[in-house]
C-alpha cells in the first residue's frame, strides 16, 4: 500500500462549541490549507443550488435552478444581478478548486483572487490546491439535488427542463479542479421526498432505486423535525404528479451524469493537481452574468493533454440559446458532448442551446 496515494476528506465545517477554535484547533475548512487534506466546500454549492441549507425560504434560486432568466416568485431572491455576478465567481472559483490565491477575471470584469471574492460575510477561496476542495451540490446531508430543484425552480418547469438542469448543476463539479464528490442516487434524479436531514427517516425516505422505477418523490411528506417550517413549500409539490419523473426521464438524467463522467476523464487538463498549473491554465473569459465559460489552454505550460490544444466548458442556464465569444479559433465539438453537436460554431462564436452544458476541442 502507497498511504501518499490515499486522499484523506472530512467535513471541515466551524460551527458549536468548539467553533472559532475555542477549545483547540479545529480541522476547519480555512485551517486545512496547504495539508492536502480535503474539506466540503459549500460556496460552489450554494451558488449552484441558491440560497443556504437553512433558509426559511427554500425557494432561494442559484445557478442551477433558475436565477439566470427563470425566476420564481420568492421575494428572497433579493437583487438577482448582484446574486448572479457573485454566484457566477463562486462557481468559476469552485471550479479552480476554490484556492485563495487563484487569480481570475470577476464576472463583473476586474480581475479578483479567491479570497476576495465574497462569501456570506467570509472570503470564499480558502483552500491551497484543487484536491483540498470537496466539490458537490449534494450529499447525504439537507436536500438531495432533484428536491432543491423541486423547491426552487418555478413549478410550470418541465420535466424535461428539470432533467437538463440537472445536468447543468451537476457540470461545476464534474468538470473542475476540484475533488468531485456526488450523493448516491443523483445521477438518477433521487429525491428524498423534499426531507432536509433523513438521518433518522428510515428507508421509506432514503430509499436507493437503481432499477429506475421510481426515484423516490412524494413517498410522503418529510417527518416534521427539520422539516415542519417548509411543509407549506412542500405539500403543493409533493401533491403535483408532474413532479415525478418517469424511467426515462431518470434514465435520460443518468445519461447525461455519465457523459460528464466521460468528458472529465477524456483529458487530463480537468485534473491537473496542482494550484500552479490551474493558475496558467484555467482561465474564464468574459460571458454574461450566469455563464460559466472555463477555457483550459494547454499551448501555455508543460504539455498536459497531447491530443488538444485546448479544451473550452461553456455552461448555459439560461432558457433559451445563448452567443458566446469563443477565445481564439479552431474549436469543434467534443465528440463526447451531446449538447456541442447542437451548437452553431462560426469562428468567432458558439451558439449554444439553452439549458446545456457544451464542452469544445481544439
Amino acid at each position: 500500500m502507497d498511504g501518499t496515494k490515499i486522499r484523506i476528506y472530512g467535513e471541515g465545517w466551524d460551527f458549536g462549541e468548539v467553533a472559532g477554535n475555542a477549545r483547540f484547533v479545529q480541522a476547519t475548512q480555512a485551517n486545512m490549507a496547504g495539508t492536502g487534506v480535503g474539506t466540503f466546500s459549500d460556496r460552489l454549492r450554494d451558488a449552484v443550488r441558491g440560497g443556504g441549507p437553512f433558509d426559511d425560504d427554500p425557494r432561494v434560486q442559484g445557478l442551477g435552478s433558475g436565477l439566470a432568466g427563470d425566476l420564481n416568485a420568492s421575494p428572497n431572491n433579493g437583487d438577482v444581478q448582484a446574486r448572479l455576478l457573485n454566484y457566477s465567481d463562486l462557481v468559476k472559483l469552485g471550479m479552480a478548486g476554490n484556492m485563495a490565491d487563484f487569480r481570475f477575471r470577476s464576472t463583473a470584469g476586474p480581475d479578483t483572487t479567491g479570497r476576495q471574492v465574497g462569501y456570506n460575510g467570509s472570503p470564499a477561496g480558502y483552500t491551497g490546491a484543487p484536491a483540498e476542495a470537496i466539490t458537490y451540490v449534494d450529499a447525504h446531508d439537507n436536500e438531495t439535488l432533484y428536491d432543491a430543484q423541486a423547491f426552487k425552480l418555478p413549478p410550470t418547469t418541465t420535466m424535461a427542463d428539470r432533467v437538463r438542469m440537472q445536468k447543468v448543476a451537476l457540470a461545476p463539479v464534474l468538470l473542475g479542479q476540484g475533488q468531485p464528490f456526488l450523493l448516491a442516487g443523483t445521477e438518477f434524479l433521487r429525491s428524498k421526498s423534499l426531507d432536509r436531514n433523513s438521518y433518522d427517516s428510515g428507508d421509506w425516505f432514503n430509499r436507493y432505486d437503481p432499477s429506475l422505477h421510481g426515484n423516490g418523490f412524494a413517498a410522503g411528506l418529510p417527518p416534521a423535525p427539520d422539516n415542519q417550517a417548509k411543509w407549506p413549500y412542500a405539500q403543493p409539490l409533493l401533491a403535483n404528479p408532474a413532479l415525478r419523473p418517469s424511467s426515462t426521464d431518470q434514465r435520460t438524467a443518468l445519461d447525461g451524469t455519465l457523459e460528464l463522467l466521460r468528458l472529465r476523464q477524456s483529458s487530463p487538463l480537468f485534473t491537473l493537481n496542482d494550484s500552479a498549473l490551474v493558475q496558467r491554465k484555467l482561465t474564464f473569459p468574459a460571458a454574461d452574468p450566469g455563464i460559466v465559460v472555463a477555457h483550459l489552454d494547454d499551448t501555455v505550460g508543460p504539455d498536459v493533454d497531447p491530443a488538444h490544444r485546448g479544451v473550452l466548458v461553456i455552461i448555459n442556464p439560461y432558457p433559451q440559446s445563448e452567443p458566446i465569444t469563443l477565445p481564439g479559433t479552431g474549436w469543434s465539438a467534443h465528440p463526447l458532448s451531446t449538447d456541442a453537436k447542437s451548437t452553431a460554431l462560426t469562428p468567432g462564436t458558439a451558439t449554444v442551446p439553452a439549458r446545456s452544458v457544451v464542452v469544445l476541442v481544439r
